[in-house]
């Protein structure tokens, strides 16, 4: 059986016009009595589509069961070098894979210290420092994984 090929494409600037929305920004929030906050740059856009990429659960995705990360996988498993590595590797790949236009400038997958909501230590916390194409300025997102939620600020 022979297997397709996905083609790349590049991110082109769509935000020539202020007054157009391109898409609609994560998390979804009803603000100024619209249905979705929107996105009115290119930049916010990619950075939406990265939290949707890094929050969707490998198979989650219907006809696209590679569309994901592993993040949801390592909730429940024992926290070790392997797990991490494992972890900053599923993300750099589907990054790499799904979002081209992406460049990760710093990955860090690290346990978090005197965490006070998880006195066990079973959190994760993985630190990104992204760029969209090559002249856009570098985006900092923080997520805080634990069996009891995913936080992502960014």
């Amino acid at each position: 059986m022979a297997r397709r090929r996905r083609i790349e494409t590049t991110l082109e600037v769509q935000d020539l016009q202020k007054n157009v929305a391109i898409g609609i920004k994560l998390p979804f929030i009803s603000k100024g009595g619209g249905l979705f906050q929107q996105s009115y740059t290119t930049q916010d856009q990619a950075i939406s589509n990265l939290k949707n990429l890094l929050l969707t659960r490998k198979g989650e995705r219907l006809y696209q069961p590679a569309f994901g990360t592993d993040i949801y996988d390592t909730l429940f498993e024992q926290i070790t070098d392997t797990t991490l590595f494992g972890l900053r590797d599923s993300i750099l790949t589907a990054i790499s894979f799904w979002l081209p236009y992406i460049t990760v400038n710093e990955l860090n997958v690290y346990i978090p210290e005197n965490v006070p909501a998880d006195p066990i230590g079973h959190t994760i916390r993985v630190s990104l420092s992204v760029q969209v194409n090559n002249n856009g300025a570098n985006i900092p997102i923080t997520l805080t994984i634990s069996p009891n939620n995913i936080i992502i600020n960014g």
